[in-house]
């Protein structure tokens, strides 16, 4: 059996962190209080809707994001239904047709947009659903259009044809600067360019760009759910951050529903995180800072 370059990095540090006494991860729940991972599956098969903050090149949170969608699997079957930002919605499409058999991995990859570490980190995901055959749903705005707004605003997807605008959140977007996780990137990049000494890009568009994401994925997602379904969307971790971001404007559209989140965070000592981390998410999986990563 060929063992993928990832595997061997896993048992490698896997046989490591044993030698050692080490854990892989400690999970806490919102209060930082260590719980134990079958308490994460119980609430989260229990959920509308799951939101995975995750960081993108941890192995780790790539790890027990396959073993969560196996195990909710078991529970909701094909009423689990998969998405993630790392599939831009006018790729729809050409996933349907992957997962529907019409053609091999080989010319997915060709074809789909993706990202450079697909295969180390979410392919295995696309290949369970497959498997399984549950659906996938590519949930992020193409980046041409969120680039756009980075530099004129939500104006600048005026322009757009129907067609496009279909890839999109429907305009006009709502959008709050006071939203903690727009304020903190607005506030950010002011102080950025302060101490650089001259003017940078226009920090609220840049917000904006963020929430034209944001909104987009909470759209996609809402059109892909029902009531009896288990939505679960991997995503970088700011988009799900103390329930802003894509829950933001999930709740902006659909009040009531049952939603987890969960967030990826490290630290030098994982028995000892950060008090700053406290109430980011219902549960936080927190790894060494050195744990195994699929890119620099």
């Amino acid at each position: 059996m060929k063992l993928s370059k990832i595997t061997i990095i896993l048992i490698v540090w896997s046989v490591i962190m044993v030698a050692q006494e080490k854990k892989a991860y400690v999970l806490y729940d919102s209060n930082l209080k260590p719980v134990e991972y079958s308490e994460l599956v119980k609430q989260a098969a229990s959920s509308d809707m799951v939101f995975f903050g995750e960081t993108h090149n941890s192995i780790v949170a790539h790890t027990l994001e396959l073993q969560l969608v196996k195990d909710l699997f078991t529970t909701a079957g094909n009423k689990l239904i998969l998405g993630a930002e790392m599939f831009e919605t006018d790729n729809q499409m050409i996933i349907d047709e992957y997962l529907a058999g019409f053609f091999d991995d080989s010319k997915f990859e060709a074809d789909a947009r993706l990202w450079p570490n697909y295969k180390t980190d979410y392919k295995p995901i696309l290949q369970f659903a497959k498997e399984k055959n549950l659906k996938f749903v590519a949930t992020n705005i193409p980046r041409r259009y969120a680039s756009m707004v980075n530099y004129g605003g939500f104006q600048a997807l005026d322009k757009l044809s129907a067609q496009a605008k279909s890839y999109i959140a429907n305009l006009p977007v709502k959008f709050d600067p006071e939203a903690t996780c727009y304020k903190t990137m607005i506030r950010g990049m002011n102080e950025m360019g302060s101490k650089m000494g001259h003017k940078q890009m226009d920090p609220v568009n840049l917000a904006k760009a963020q929430a034209i994401k944001d909104a987009t994925m909470a759209q996609f997602i809402l059109k892909n759910f029902s009531k009896d379904n288990l939505f679960f969307h991997f995503n970088g971790s700011f988009h799900s951050y103390n329930k802003e971001g894509i829950v933001l404007y999930v709740n902006y559209e659909k009040k009531g529903l049952k939603i987890l989140n969960i967030t990826v965070v490290e630290a030098d000592d994982i028995s000892k995180p950060e008090s700053g981390v406290k109430g980011k998410a219902d549960f936080i999986i927190v790894i060494p800072g050195d744990s195994p990563k699929s890119y620099k």
